[in-house]
Order: structure tokens, then C-alpha cells, then sequence
């Protein structure tokens, strides 16, 4: 059990939210920043946004000081935007939700209470979605598939928001991990999970950014970290086609000692040499593949580069005081 007051930081990644920002704060003011048990940090970072979704942030952090708001200076991902706002984040345990408004924000305080029930890892799963038929279809599908390659352990409706104890935020800032899935990173450090369930809402303001490339890159990404299917299907490819091979050439030599090959058989044998020359090159691409993030991990490049860290006007005046007296200090003493 967790007792006394304790501090919370919600960390919202920023992508094209201009519209959704001012709506989202006066939410969790209503709902969160009145259950004074709690005291709150809001983390925001822009994901390399194009539109004003930055200056909006700058205006809300002006009128409160519970806000504190980062720019990347391109557009990382989601993911590296929250490992962003987790290694500013400095509250006991942080909350990673998002800022298009289709989770309720009651949800914090649920899984605030199950933290302090003694859970590290707290996942929001989706009972049910009112959402187009499409998106449902392959989320459902690509959970499904999670659930069979990689992570037994993921909940039938998957997750996008969660709780994070602070002992599991050190656990992920030190993986260190490039073109994974933060998903998988928290389900695979194994700490101790509570569930709270909810009905993921359609979207009302804003266009999602989530495109059919991001979609694919995040299914490559969570086999390619944390499932053996890839390399499986090249070794049952393999299997296949070299059983499939011994037996075709045994039929060919019996036949030819009966006399029986034709000419004709051209067509058969062009087509299997063209199947045999995709099944290389399938197993090429999915080594390169290997290769390639092999590599790019070799190159240590930080996962994002934080271009702007917003401070208030009174802040900044402050520290632009202690700076300007120290250097006062200083050059007395030189004297």
C-alpha cells in the first residue's frame, strides 16, 4: 500500500492536437487537479508538430505552473516522445495518456488507486471501441497476433494508456532500445500489473495522424524486438521447400529412368525456379532486416533531440536573476 500524499505526472505526447489542448487541460482541471490527495505535474512534449499546437502549449504552461512543456526538434514518434516526457517527469509514478480526448480522464484516478494497492505497472485495456470498423479490425488484429508471437500476457483489447510505478520509469530510460515498441518494453520487464478496463470513445475534434505506415511500422517493430516469427517463418520456408525439392527431384530421377521426361517439363521447371528465387529474396529482406537494426542500434543515436524547454515568464526572469548574480559574485571575487 501506498499511503500519504503522493505526486502524479501525466505525460501527453503532442502531434497535431492544435484544436484538442485547450479542451484536454480544462478536462483534467475539472476531474484531476480538485483531488488535492494527489498533487499533479503535466508533461507535455511536441512531437515535432506543424501546426500551433506548441504555441497553445506555451499559453496553457503560462497559466499554470503544473505544466511543463518540451519541443522536439522533429517529429521522433510517439514513443520517443513519451521516453521524453518520462526522463523529465518527477513525480512518484507517471501516466502516459494521449491528447486526442478518446480516453476519459477518469482513468488516471483508477489507476492511481490500483498503484497504491502495490502495483508498478497499471494498463488501461479497451473493453470496446466507438470507433470506424476498419481501425477495430486491425487493432484486434494486431493484438491478437502480439498475444501469439511475442507477449501472451497482452490484454485482449491492448492498451495505450498506462501507469508506470517510477522504479519502472529508471527500467526503461536505461534500455536504451532503438525501433521498439514501448508497449512491449513494459510488458516484457515483467513488474507487477493491475488492469482497469474502459470504452475507448470515438474521435471528435482533430484528424488522427495515425496512418497505415505507422500502423505497419509498429508490427514490424514489435516482431522484429520481440518475437521469433520472422526468423520461424524463414526456417519453416526453408523446411518447406527443401522437403518440397528432395521430393520433386526423386519424382524427376524415377521418372527419368522410365523413360517418361519430356520437353515439355520447361514450364514446370521455370516455376519452380521462380518460386525458389522469391523464397531467396524473402529471406534476404527479413536478415537485412535484422541487419539493418543491428546496425542502426550500433550507431547509439539518442532516440530524440529536444529542441525548446519552455520556462514561464517568471521563471525565466528568476533564472535569469540568479544567473545574472552569480556572474556578479564571480567577477568580485576575480577582483
Amino acid at each position: 500500500m501506498r499511503d500519504g500524499k503522493v505526486k502524479i505526472s501525466v505525460v501527453i505526447p503532442v502531434y497535431f492536437n492544435e484544436e484538442n489542448l485547450i479542451p484536454l487541460y480544462e478536462d483534467m482541471r475539472d476531474k484531476l487537479f480538485t483531488r488535492t490527495q494527489y498533487e499533479w505535474e503535466i508533461v507535455m512534449i511536441n512531437d515535432g508538430s506543424g501546426d500551433n499546437s506548441y504555441g497553445v502549449m506555451q499559453e496553457l504552461a503560462e497559466k499554470d505552473s503544473r505544466l511543463k512543456i518540451y519541443s522536439l526538434s522533429r517529429n521522433f514518434g510517439s514513443d520517443a516522445a513519451v521516453l521524453c516526457g518520462l526522463a523529465k517527469c518527477t513525480g512518484d509514478c507517471a501516466v502516459v495518456k494521449a491528447a486526442d480526448l478518446q480516453e476519459p480522464t477518469e482513468l488516471v484516478l483508477d489507476m492511481a488507486d490500483s498503484w497504491r494497492k502495490g502495483n508498478n505497472v497499471v494498463l488501461a485495456v479497451r473493453k470496446g471501441r466507438d470507433e470506424g470498423k476498419i481501425q477495430t479490425m486491425f487493432s484486434n488484429l494486431y493484438y491478437w497476433l502480439v498475444r501469439r508471437t511475442a507477449f501472451p500476457q497482452m490484454p485482449k483489447g491492448g492498451f495505450d494508456v498506462y501507469l508506470l510505478d517510477k522504479k519502472v520509469v529508471s527500467v526503461l530510460l536505461q534500455l536504451d532500445e532503438s525501433n521498439s515498441a514501448m508497449t512491449g518494453q513494459i510488458l516484457w520487464s515483467g513488474f507487477r500489473t493491475g488492469y482497469v478496463y474502459y470504452t475507448r470513445l470515438q474521435r471528435e475534434i482533430g484528424k488522427s495522424r495515425w496512418t497505415l505506415r505507422k500502423k505497419v511500422r509498429l508490427v514490424t517493430d514489435t516482431l522484429f524486438s520481440f518475437s521469433t516469427l520472422p526468423i520461424s517463418v524463414v526456417f519453416g520456408i526453408g523446411t518447406v521447400s527443401s522437403v518440397g525439392a528432395l521430393i520433386w527431384a526423386v519424382y524427376v530421377f524415377v521418372c527419368r529412368l522410365r523413360g517418361e521426361i519430356d520437353v515439355e517439363g520447361w514450364t514446370t521447371l521455370f516455376m519452380f525456379n521462380l518460386f525458389s528465387f522469391g523464397v531467396i529474396m524473402l529471406t534476404l529482406g527479413i536478415l537485412g532486416e535484422y541487419l539493418w537494426r543491428t546496425f542502426d542500434a550500433s550507431r547509439n543515436r539518442p532516440p530524440y533531440i529536444e529542441e525548446d524547454d519552455y520556462q514561464r515568464k517568471g521563471q525565466a526572469e528568476n533564472s535569469a536573476a540568479m544567473d545574472g548574480g552569480g556572474d556578479q559574485e564571480d567577477d568580485t571575487n576575480l577582483q
